[in-house]
């Protein structure tokens, strides 16, 4: 078949050709949204599950409806490298700039923006990441005592109400949220918490891997009463089935029955995967329908792309040490597994090994499920280890 006309899209956060499965939560944020716009109390939400379940994806789409319905949003990913205040000032300038825009709103966007100004001169010395474009001078007082917990709180307050004036609300979509450091994490915690005790249409939606219950949890004990934290996993067999049959409908293609059923066992319905699967299926095939034997060949190729791109570039992150303890969690199957039987299967003792599995958790290989846990964050981990380090030569 023609593989320039090939439906199907795996990439990083790239959206597919059929967001199936998610109506349910984007449902969940449609009234949320509509509720912060008419300052009614509204928890945040931040969605969690593990690499490959489409959460970026998800909230980009998010994103795309609540600008439909005129809300102000800004984006922004949190990567391991940057701190939160120099990742949200620019986009916050953006957002404040549209608001001004609103002739009602004008003079308290002018306001924020001065806040703005104040806050990142006044925590430059300590993020010397924050380059923001300053269209104001400070308002001296706003948000600029150079303590981040207390002015992003006067900044995004400053932000609510021009938001609040325009008619509308402001909403902050924040990736890979698990990256921010606890204690930036506690200061938009108490940020978020102030503007809610307000009735400001402030909202965070955010997405981050498993472990972010925990984290917010210790940044703020009062997070889990602020946010609502749904979980993303794999799609169910119906709404994985649709992912691949109806984008190749569309092409004129039809899937066999045998052929689907395959394709869903072998991705355990994780979206990103099932792309991966419908697209070398496709190129597999000659002709419609794309049979059994089309799937069987696809997922060898399917198989071997994952293990050069989405696996591999998380492997070669990992130091020797790190390696070694993933392949002991891959000679256990695929999780969740504790912490003495991962020992036990290195020759170590649990508490020798903890330096080695706190910096898996920081770098997003892990999470702990349950106290003394420790299960991979990325789908299928465990079959790649076994496929890249065979044998046992990684014991010694």
């Amino acid at each position: 078949m023609d593989p320039v006309r090939n439906p199907y899209a795996p990439g990083a956060g790239t959206p597919p050709p059929e967001l199936a499965g998610r109506d349910d939560l984007r449902r969940t944020v449609h009234v949320a949204l509509k509720r912060v716009q008419l300052g009614l109390p509204t928890k945040g939400l931040l969605m969690v599950g593990l690499r490959g379940v489409g959460k970026t994806v998800l909230l980009d789409r998010m994103r795309e409806d609540a600008e439909s319905e005129g809300i102000q949003t800004l984006r922004v990913e949190a990567p391991e490298d940057r701190s939160l205040p120099a990742i949200l000032a620019p986009q916050l300038r953006q957002a404040l700039l549209r608001l001004s825009r609103n002739e009602q709103a004008k003079e308290l966007a002018q306001r924020a923006l001065r806040g703005l100004a104040g806050f990142a001169k006044a925590l430059k010395l300590k993020y010397q990441d924050i380059e923001v474009g300053l269209d104001f001078e400070p308002e001296p007082g706003l948000a600029d005592n150079g303590d981040l917990e207390h002015d992003l709180q006067a900044l995004l307050e400053a932000a609510g109400l021009a938001a609040q004036k325009a008619g509308t609300a402001l909403v902050l979509f924040i990736d890979e949220l698990q990256y921010v450091p606890e204690e930036q994490l506690a200061a938009l915690i108490t940020a978020l918490h102030r503007t809610a005790q307000r009735r400001l249409p402030v909202m965070l939606i955010g997405v981050g891997l498993p472990q972010l219950r925990g984290r917010m949890g210790r940044a703020k004990s009062y997070a889990e009463r602020l946010f609502d934290f749904p979980e993303v996993g794999p799609l169910q067999p119906e709404a994985a089935r649709i992912a691949i049959a109806k984008p190749a409908e569309a092409q004129n293609v039809r899937v066999n029955e045998d052929a689907l059923q395959r394709i869903i066992q072998e991705t355990h319905g994780y979206p990103y995967f099932l792309q991966e699967w419908g697209k070398h299926a496709w190129d597999t095939a000659e002709a419609s329908p794309i049979d059994l034997s089309d799937v069987q060949q696809a997922s060898r190729t399917a198989i071997a792309a994952l293990d050069e791109s989405f696996f591999r570039v998380r492997f070669d992150r990992l130091t020797p040490v790190e390696k070694r303890y993933l392949r002991a969690m891959a000679e256990l199957g695929p999780g969740p597994h504790r912490s003495g039987d991962i020992a036990e299967k290195l020759h170590r003792e649990v508490t020798s090994l903890g330096p080695t599995r706190s910096q898996l958790i920081a770098k997003g290989m892990i999470w702990s499920p349950s106290h003394g846990d420790t299960a991979f964050t990325v789908p299928l981990f465990d079959e790649f280890m076994r496929r890249i380090m065979p044998g046992d030569g990684w014991r010694q």
